[in-house]
């Protein structure tokens, strides 16, 4: 044991660093290869001359001489040093690989070591990893064609900065240009090697046949089924090669296709060797290298031997392989692929609903995942270089959602019964697997005491093991366990071994089967990336998309669809700490990719969603009143003997007839979106989150979003708002097609967990805003705009009439059809609904854009008021002497506009106030506990309470629909007209004259024949009534604003109305006398003060 010399732990240390160089190496090449990776110093155009120079010249490359060619490199010596240092270093890297690999190979065809992948398998498969590692170092090394380039750059530059070449350059140039024909010189190297690496192939001949069997054998053998022999679910699955049970198979036909094409001597010589290569090189036309780099085995191999003498007949094997993989291996991989989707599927039942199983048949999920780990690989590798054949279908697969779906579920499993694996794996390995290694030990015929002390260490490590300690979650580590394995397996394959593995078999049975169990303990999540990473997707976007985008339009594949974002969280395993750069690249990728699928899954399954929403609100649409005016017409007439229907006529169909159905296997359109609604919301059943990297992602968030973003959208579209004729949806209608949406939506939590009432909630929310969170407008908007631009504006030129007595707006009778039905839009049932669909905040923002349209009017008044304001001001001095008054009155201009404007802001308020009685009556209906306090709260304020407070109460009042003494919105709006140019005494002054030209002004509309008063609407056909509240509004408001007494000046006005309306009696020829007497009346009865 003392001259074991440190085999597995070189094999160990060896193998993890050459992973580390082959990614490197590859990483490399892609930066070279890519355009917009390349590194700087590659694509500077002052650079061509030197790289050209270089890469001609190379190795012998005149660094000293005046070469004019390298003059850009003198001039930027530093920078190029620094761009090439780290490229220069990982080539290196690969040179001090290579040293080591060399000296352990010897150092193992010196010791005669033994191999055998059933009895040392961790010794052998080390053994043909590192081969197989620095083969595809070289390989990949090779293909970089930017490599002379770079060290030729850094040498050149080392020497013009210090004076002298790197003293590694001459052997690095000179494996540059050894390895141009990578093969002819791995070959010659590997020469020496043959015996052992032959040696270590061969022991594959039970393996590998065993594990590349036909699909029909698996089906009779029933693979992976653990309820073919029920009687015996219960017993532990092991066998004597258990390790090799669920060892990768593309990893065994690239230790055959490589091994042999280096040692291909045995070839010739040995017909085992051939018919294990034979039955690799039919199983497919390319191996990975690593990641997308493939080898192309029947090209490669015949390019070799053809150069070689004597090879003629394995040229001609090559060919006849390469036929029959061309034929054949496409259907057998894919009919592997369709009996795994079929094995997974049962084994995933089975293990839901016993995952007390997972104990004992551990090993099956393992095998089930390594299976069809293989089956994914040979497939995307295959896919991408897809040969010319006749049945290009086997290389398409539109069912692997499935088989990544049933894979993820498996390692979920694992994850989540862990403990169960854990407890019965502890007891295996105390209460078994200890008393059958104490007694091979026992009846051994030779253990040399240090053995002897190893293999004791391993019982008594085993023999205090307990499931309380599994109880307790205390944490086991037997990587020392299996770490002296390992040493125990070099120590006794040397020649000459004291103890010689091979002469006890049973040992390394046993061994291997402990091994494996300890695994089952502490490394489930090793052995999980072991055989079923499938990260090299990857490094295939673009097939991975397109599969992706094969298996959405499949109806049967849609419950799987989340295996796809799923699998993106595993990809993390593929990265290396030699290789730091790449890391964020990949990360990106696995974020973009995991984030399309998301987005594609959500897209669909919310345009089902919202297909079967708009289904039945077609059907909600047809019970609506509007509907029945058919019926209604016809049951007028039901005495009258009923119509023969024409011919040809097609008779309309009664709510409800599509639930009628005489066979209930004939699916109606309502029944296929069901169904796959239920199918894609199948998938959101694989995890909750996925974890990619350090990103936490939650694919129901991606529907929730989605739904949000489509459902807005459907509202406003359903507003069916159109501003070049400014049609637009009644409130009461949108808000029945909103409920039944929301009704719809409901049923959502049956499929998928998805917060739908906190989804209504961001929505309804959004639309109470001008702009949704995407910056859209929203019902809000359109509605806003509607009411300001038809409705009010109509109504502002008296086309349309508010009447108080129907508390809504109707069209005057005219000889032009009108646009719209007012009353459609303004009576209280659909201003209720207006309301409840703008809601607090939405009739806010309506009342903001009111007061701003009433504001304009105001500053037009103001200048009315200041154009005569000298008249006015002897009028308010006067309004007694009525000669005077009459005198004064005839020099005022502008008074009919005045009243125009005045009437106009109160159309407006009066819209306001029927909006604001609809608001409260809603408010009141929803949250009534909140409405009390707040008119409690309003009814505290007096007319002594402070005018901040007051106001303050106002304006949280006024947005809960209630009307105020003072409507706070005005003042607000009135406030904020003001500007410096005018003092607080001025704009006082401009209000009482305000009130007093309109006091003077009432008369003429004595003279206006539209002035007559209505019974029937409960107010005049000019829709002058509404002057009454704009007076007392605005003079309110202003007089707020400017801190004075409401009441006195109101009654001022009074009096000079009065005293203007008796002065107009004297006047014959007025007209509508009792209408304008009427309009005092109502100014008074509106006057809360």
């Amino acid at each position: 044991m003392e001259n074991h010399q440190k085999l597995a732990e070189k094999l160990t240390i060896l193998n993890g660093r050459g992973n580390g160089v082959l990614i490197r190496m590859n990483y490399i090449k892609k930066i070279c290869a890519d355009a917009k990776l390349r590194p700087s110093i590659l694509t500077d155009k002052t650079m061509e001359p030197a790289i050209k120079y270089i890469t001609k010249k190379f190795p012998n490359i005149d660094f000293r001489g005046t070469v004019q060619s390298l003059t850009s490199i003198q001039r930027q010596k530093s920078e190029v040093m620094e761009a090439t240092t780290s490229y220069y270093d990982s080539f290196l890297d690969v040179i001090e690989f290579r040293d080591h690999v060399y000296e352990l190979l010897n150092t193992i065809d010196a010791s005669q070591c033994f191999f055998n992948i059933a009895i040392n398998f961790d010794f052998t498969k080390s053994y043909l990893d590192l081969i197989i590692t620095y083969t595809s170092v070289i390989v990949t090394l090779a293909r970089i064609d930017e490599k002379k380039a770079l060290v030729g750059m850094f040498n050149c530059a080392h020497e013009m900065t210090k004076g002298s070449s790197d003293p590694s350059y001459p052997r690095l140039s000179q494996m540059f240009v050894e390895y141009e024909h990578p093969w002819k010189k791995l070959t010659e190297e590997f020469g020496p090697h043959t015996k052992s690496v032959t040696a270590a192939l061969l022991s594959l001949r039970m393996i590998y046949p065993r594990r590349n069997l036909p699909v029909e054998q698996w089906r009779s053998a029933q693979l992976l089924s653990l309820l073919n022999a029920s009687a015996t679910m219960l017993d532990p699955a092991c066998c004597d090669t258990m390790a090799c049970e669920y060892l990768s198979l593309d990893v065994i036909e690239r230790w055959i296709v490589i091994g042999f094409l280096l040692c291909h001597s045995s070839l010739n010589s040995n017909p085992s060797s051939q018919e294990l290569w034979k039955m690799a090189l039919r199983s497919g036309l390319y191996v990975t290298i690593i990641r997308d780099e493939l080898l192309n085995i029947h090209k490669v191999s015949e390019d070799l031997f053809d150069s070689i003498k004597g090879y003629g007949k394995r040229v001609a094997d090559i060919k006849e392989c390469r036929d029959h993989a061309l034929a054949n291996s496409g259907a057998l991989h894919r009919e592997r692929r369709h009996f795994l989707r079929g094995a997974l599927k049962e084994l995933v039942t089975v293990l839901e609903d016993e995952p007390g199983l997972l104990g004992p048949k551990a090993l099956f999920v393992f095998m089930a995942l390594s299976f069809s780990r293989d089956e994914v690989q040979w497939l995307v590798r295959h896919s991408e270089n897809m040969p010319k054949i006749k049945t290009p279908e086997d290389y398409i697969d539109n069912q692997m959602a499935e088989l990544l779906f049933h894979m993820e579920k498996l390692k979920g499993l694992i994850r989540k019964h862990h403990y169960v694996v854990q407890r019965y794996h502890i007891q295996y390995l105390a209460q078994f697997d200890a008393l059958v290694l104490n007694d091979t030990i026992q009846n051994m015929h030779v253990c040399p005491e240090e053995e002897s002390v190893l293999l004791s260490s391993f019982v008594s490590t085993l023999s205090v093991l307990s499931v309380k300690q599994v109880e307790s979650k205390e944490e086991f580590d037997f990587r020392a366990v299996r770490l002296d394995w390992l040493r125990l397996q070099a120590y006794t394959s040397v020649n000459k071994a004291p103890l010689p593995i091979k002469d006890y078999p049973d040992l390394a049975k046993v061994m291997n089967m402990i091994q494996f169990h300890t695994k089952m303990v502490d490394a489930t999540e090793e052995l999980l990336r072991e055989t079923s990473d499938v990260s090299i997707l990857c490094f295939y976007p673009r097939l991975f998309e397109k599969m992706f985008c094969q298996n959405i339009d499949e109806t049967t594949m849609k419950r799987y669809l989340m295996a796809f974002p799923s699998v993106c969280s595993s990809f993390h395993w593929c990265g290396h700490p030699l290789c730091p750069e790449e890391e964020e690249a990949i990360e990106k990728r696995s974020l973009r990719l995991c984030v399309t699928f998301l987005e594609q899954i959500a897209k669909q399954a919310s345009t089902i969603m919202l297909e079967i929403c708009a289904e039945q609100c077609n059907l909600n649409d047809q019970l609506l009143p509007k509907q029945f005016s058919e019926a209604i017409s016809a049951a007028r007439h039901r005495k009258q003997k009923k119509a023969v229907p024409k011919k040809g006529e097609v008779q309309k169909e009664k709510p409800g007839a599509e639930s009628l159905r005489k066979d209930r296997t004939i699916t109606t359109n309502m029944d296929k979106m069901h169904l796959m609604l239920t199918e894609i919301c199948s998938s959101y059943s694989l995890c909750s989150n996925i974890l990619v990297y350090e990103h936490t992602i939650v694919p129901t968030e991606f529907l929730s979003s989605h739904l949000e973003a489509r459902l807005s959208e459907i509202i406003v579209r359903m507003a069916h708002y159109n501003q070049s004729t400014q049609e637009i949806a009644r409130p009461s209608e949108l808000v029945a097609g909103v409920r039944s949406y929301a009704a719809s939506l409901q049923t959502l939590p049956n499929y998928v967990n998805v917060d739908v009432v906190r989804l209504l909630k961001s929505v309804l929310l959004q639309q109470t805003q001008p702009l949704d969170s995407r910056g859209a407008p929203t019902i809000t908007n359109l509605y806003t705009n509607w009411y300001l631009e038809s409705l009010l504006r109509l109504a502002s030129n008296s086309l349309v009439v508010h009447c108080p007595a129907m508390q809504c707006f109707v069209n005057q009778i005219s000889d032009n059809d009108p646009a719209f039905q007012a009353e459609e839009f303004s009576d209280i049932s659909e201003l209720r609904a207006l309301a409840e669909l703008l809601g607090a905040y939405g009739l806010k923002f309506l009342s903001e854009n009111l007061m701003w349209h009433i504001t304009s009017q105001i500053s037009e008044l103001k200048k009315l008021v200041v154009e005569n304001m000298d008249v006015l001001v002897q009028m308010r001095n006067n309004f007694e002497e009525v000669e005077e008054m009459a005198n004064l009155k005839r020099r005022l201009t502008g008074g009919d506009s005045l009243l125009k404007r005045m009437t106009i802001i109160g159309v407006i308020l009066s819209f306001r106030s029927m909006a604001q009685d609809c608001l409260k009556e809603v408010l009141e209906k929803h949250c009534p506990f909140l409405m009390g306090p707040i008119e409690c709260l309003k009814d505290c304020v007096s007319p002594d309470t402070d005018i901040k407070v007051t106001l303050s109460v106002f304006e949280m009042a006024s947005a809960a629909g209630m009307s105020c003494d003072v409507d706070p919105a005005l003042v607000s709006a009135i406030r904020s007209m003001q500007t410096d140019n005018m003092s607080i005494e001025e704009e006082y002054k401009l209000s009482c004259l305000l009130l007093v030209f309109i006091a003077v002004s009432l008369p003429n509309l004595a003279l206006d024949p539209n002035s007559c008063y209505s019974r029937e609407h409960g107010g005049h056909n000019n829709n002058i009534h509404c002057l009454a509240l704009a007076i007392n509004q605005v003079a309110s408001a202003m007089l707020t604003v400017q801190n004075k007494n409401i009441e006195q000046h109101l009654k001022e006005f009074l009096l000079l109305a009065s005293s203007a309306l008796l002065q107009m009696g004297q006047n014959v020829e007025s007209k509508n006398r009792e209408s304008i007497y009427l309009l005092l009346h109502m100014v008074n009865s509106h006057h809360c003060h």
